[in-house]
């Protein structure tokens, strides 16, 4: 195999033809993505502190993102335009609109920039979500109040057995994008005939069946949790982990439950 058919197997078309990560794309987009979480941590943290009011600012792109996803398994898109809306040029796509916007906030706004921020990415996420809803029909209307209500269930066992450390917003946070996460592939690939594209959770559900992924989740996420609220790292680089924790399951999370809402 030469380096252009390696390059076409592996990475080209597990995106043109949808067929889901393989070990050597998912090893490289987390490499990528370890990479580029330590370069923002290094710029980014001289200028903020990763407090909740960071985290919650950043959640209409979480959806903005999230929602545009669905746009493009809508099939409101084509090639090769539509790559672009897939991961993982999506999350670079968001990052290109959420990170100048953040900037320019700070620049301006000083320690209120995190209300600016939070609408600039509040309003294209709703007028999204406004498109996606004038033009598919709700055909799974269920699956989001159910995903939420379970994710919501679990996080508060995850409060109740924590220890006080780990009794914060942002550990909450965290374990309720994984459980929705978790729980809304559950639902997918267990009633709506859908199937899961990451390579460790497809295992999991193959061996152990869709109930596997948030029970996993859960052990492993309180795990994590854990480590981190009861180390003796600096609290921003600890909130920093957090939010990105947040961001890889509340975004496949939202995007899932929208997908799955309008039947797509």
């Amino acid at each position: 195999m030469d380096l252009w058919e390696f390059i076409k197997e592996y990475y080209i078309d597990s995106i043109v033809y949808k067929e889901g990560y393989n070990i050597v794309n998912t090893l490289t987009w987390a490499a990528i993505l370890i990479v580029a979480v330590y370069a923002l941590y290094r710029f980014l943290g001289k200028r903020l502190d990763f407090d909740e009011k960071f985290v919650y600012a950043n959640i209409p792109y979480i959806l903005l993102g999230s929602s545009v996803r669905v746009v493009e398994d809508a099939g409101f898109l084509t090639p090769p335009i539509s790559y672009i809306f897939m991961t993982p040029f999506i999350y670079i796509l968001i990052f290109a609109i959420a990170f100048p916007t953040l900037l320019l906030s700070l620049r301006f706004y000083g320690e209120k920039y995190y209300r600016v921020y939070a609408v600039v990415g509040l309003v294209p996420a709703v007028g999204v979500l406004i498109l996606l809803f004038a033009n598919l029909p709700v055909v799974n209307w269920w699956v989001i109040p159910a995903g939420v209500g379970l994710a919501a269930a679990f996080t508060a066992v995850f409060y109740a057995i924590s220890l006080k450390p780990m009794k914060n917003e942002l550990s909450l946070l965290t374990m309720f994008s994984h459980m929705l996460d978790g729980f809304e592939t559950f639902f997918g690939i267990s009633y709506l005939g859908y199937w899961e594209l990451h390579v460790l959770p497809r295992y999991l559900i193959d061996k152990f069946g869709p109930i596997s992924l948030p029970a996993a989740k859960f052990l492993v996420f309180y795990a994590i949790l854990y480590l981190l609220d009861t180390s003796e790292e600096d609290k921003k680089l600890r909130n920093y982990v957090k939010f990105v924790l947040v961001v890889l399951g509340l975004a496949p999370g939202l995007r899932d439950g929208i997908r799955m809402m309008f039947g797509t």
